[in-house]
């Protein structure tokens, strides 16, 4: 119970932070914005009594019930409530407030900026905002190696377009492309980037004393078996997979052991097992 609380309580924050974001950066700018959104931004510049957030309320629901089966209930439920939170906020904050226009480069970047961090915020809890988010959860079931972000880019990109030419006016589909661009990245780095796990390969010959000290560290370590190409000499290839913070540790302790040792490291993410995370069902 105290979890899903917590995780609804994500939600909502994602789901305010953004409208706030549309309101403060993209409503007084004129930007293209994509989704159902956009669509809704079309509307109501055709027909300015309709507010935004209402119609991609409306236009949402259907969607929803059309992806039921795929997406699962869970997923419906929590969706249909960021939904919900985002467009009446969308609404609420535009009756409470009207944000004055600012530097549309400026507004581009901070409005991709603070919109993929509600984004990311939202999805990290499994659920979705409506619209193309949605089309990208469902892309996500076919294409699961690309990152949320990507797959709503596309789609984005199309009614980005389609904005601009009702708003007639090239300038706000390029400055809506930079804010999807910088949305998009934002949304993966919250969703992705926070895992600062790295891998390392470590070739030594002291590899006992350092498997033992990466041990000691609570790390597992994968002996591999390797061979030197000049030489043809055997060696063991240590694979060790450690959080970021423990970077300089693993240097401090490499130094101290073997002066001499090889150390690679990459970069990892969506690392699974002990020690990291778990597998979950639902994870985007």
């Amino acid at each position: 119970m105290a979890q899903r609380v917590k995780s609804y309580g994500i939600i909502t924050l994602g789901a305010l932070i953004y409208a706030l974001a549309f309101d403060a950066f993209v409503a007084p700018n004129r930007f293209a914005m994509g989704g159902l959104t956009g669509l809704a931004q079309i509307i109501n510049a055709l027909v300015p009594a309709l507010p935004v957030g209402v119609l991609s309320f409306l236009m949402n629901v259907p969607l929803f019930l059309a992806g039921w089966k795929l997406i699962g209930g869970h997923l419906l439920v929590s969706s249909l409530y960021a939904m919900a939170v985002s467009s009446l906020a969308i609404d609420g904050i535009s009756l409470v407030y009207v944000f004055p226009a600012m530097d549309p480069i400026l507004a581009a970047l901070y409005g991709g900026v603070v919109m993929g961090v509600g984004l990311g915020l939202v999805f990290s809890q499994g659920a979705t905002t409506g619209g193309t988010d949605i089309i990208g959860k469902l892309l996500k079931l076919k294409f699961s190696w690309l990152p949320i972000g990507k797959l709503i880019l596309v789609p984005d990109m199309v009614v980005v377009a389609l904005v601009a030419v009702v708003f007639g006016t090239v300038d706000a589909a390029l400055y809506g492309l930079i804010k999807t661009f910088v949305c998009s990245r934002l949304m993966d780095t919250v969703l992705y980037g926070l895992d600062t796990a790295r891998v390392a390969y470590i070739i030594t010959d002291r590899w006992r004393e350092v498997s033992r000290a990466l041990l000691e560290m609570r790390r597992g370590v994968t002996l591999l078996q390797g061979q030197g190409a000049y030489t043809g000499a055997e060696k063991h290839v240590l694979l060790v997979a450690f959080k970021q913070r423990e970077v300089v540790q693993v240097k401090r302790l490499l130094r101290e052991i073997d002066p001499a040792a090889f150390f690679i490291v990459c970069d990892a993410h969506e690392i699974f097992g002990e020690g990291f995370g778990d597998y979950q069902k639902e994870e985007i």
